[in-house]
């Protein structure tokens, strides 16, 4: 005889029966002496129950509270959502204006580098960056999370350049800013010229370089660099300041009534912009691009989801090595790097090479089954779902949405 006490698995068994009926159930989790008495007698602790019921939700890392108030059995409760933290400038010593050109009335990637540049002048001088834009853009809510303090919206003549330029600089009178960013863009630089032609103030063009004390600019064909402090007008070069990642800025509006500007009869009117037909645009100046990958077997109902879209299409280069979409169309380091706005892969799983061509897209929408794939976690928005599915749905939502 040992002494130690000997089990009967008949009543183990049958102490841990849950309920009664046809089929026995029984509550592995329960040990065999009683609730948390073991065959020894002695206490039994369950550690992966005890993580479970000290770990604090929320929060990106684990964290256990071993405190009173979360002892064995205590319930927890729900962590309240984190608060968005915004940033309110009340008196700032000078304003830094950022005219962004906001094409179809949003702020794009140069935009929100321009407010990133602006940010960089403002924070070295405790200012706040205004955001000077046309009244009734309805897509300026990502004003505040792009950097901009104050939001002016004004009438802006789109049509006119002489009238849009009287206008900026009655708003610039108003707000006397101590420095003003242009974008570089075709509209931004006739802009900024001709606000600089008017005010008489020093322009700046092609800033490559900003910080809180100087601007660099290439010169004599790039072979010179011009170097000076932050100019009154700038116009700020393509991905050459990073946006601003900071905390929200209030963006709070900022009432601006700038006098109307004389009419400009027979001089320069500016037309709107015409679509071209995504069909046969290029893939390097599509700004939205619809493409399949190995996961796409109809496409037939791809190319009529395309249409519908009114997007470009292209594909990887496992369909553009089997035949079934031209060269042409081929999306990735060996095909064409992109500088869309959006771009949706169906059945991509996102080779290397193939997430290489995405380059400066703004957003990825990604239509996969497996949900750990490469082209799922570079995307901003997924649907883990089969594309063949997917596809029929979004060719019946567009057809009920135009019929």
């Amino acid at each position: 005889m040992t002494g130690r006490p000997r089990r009967d698995p008949r009543a183990e068994r049958a102490a841990r029966q849950v309920g009664a009926g046809a089929r026995p159930r029984f509550d592995l989790a329960q040990p065999p002496g009683g609730a948390g008495i073991g065959s020894s007698g002695r206490l039994r602790r369950d550690p992966r129950a005890e993580h479970a019921r000290l770990l604090v939700p929320g929060g990106d890392r684990p964290r256990l509270a071993r405190g009173g108030g979360a002892g064995i059995g205590a319930a927890r409760a729900a962590a309240p959502a984190p608060a968005v933290r915004v940033v309110r400038v009340d008196d700032p010593a000078c304003l830094v204006v950022a005219v962004p050109d906001l094409p179809d009335g949003r702020l794009d990637r140069l935009d929100r580098q321009v407010l990133g540049a602006a940010r960089v002048l403002a924070d070295a001088a405790s200012g706040a960056v205004v955001l000077l834009g046309g009244a009734g853009m309805p897509d300026l809510g990502d004003a505040g999370p792009a950097g901009a303090d104050r939001l002016a919206l004004v009438d802006l003549a789109a049509d006119d350049p002489d009238a849009r330029a009287a206008i900026v600089c009655a708003a610039l009178a108003a707000l006397s800013p101590r420095h003003v960013l242009f974008p570089d863009s075709d509209d931004g630089a006739d802009l900024a010229r001709r606000v600089a032609a008017r005010t008489g103030r020093g322009l700046m063009t092609g800033v490559e370089v900003l910080t809180a004390r100087q601007a660099i600019r290439p010169c004599r064909a790039g072979r010179c660099e011009q170097v000076s402090a932050p100019p009154a007008l700038l116009t700020l070069a393509a991905d050459r300041v990073a946006p601003y990642a900071g905390a929200v800025r209030e963006a709070r509006p900022l009432a601006v009534d700038p006098p109307p500007a004389p009419p400009m009869a027979g001089r320069i009117r500016a037309s709107a912009p015409r679509a071209a037909d995504p069909a046969t645009m290029t893939l390097a100046e599509a700004p939205f691009v619809v493409a399949a990958g190995n996961g796409v077997t109809d496409f037939a109902l791809f190319r009529s989801v395309v249409a519908g879209l009114h997007a470009t299409p292209g594909a990887s280069r496992v369909v553009c090595d089997a035949g079934s979409m031209p060269r042409a169309a081929q999306v990735g380091a060996s095909g064409t790097v992109l500088d869309a706005v959006c771009y949706l892969a169906f059945g991509i799983a996102g080779a290397p090479q193939h997430l290489q061509g995405l380059g400066r897209v703004e957003h990825v929408v990604a239509v996969n089954t497996d949900l750990h794939a490469a082209m799922v976690a570079r995307a901003g928005l997924s649907v883990i779902a089969d594309a063949q599915r997917v596809m029929p749905a979004i060719r019946d939502a567009l057809a009920a949405e135009g019929g």
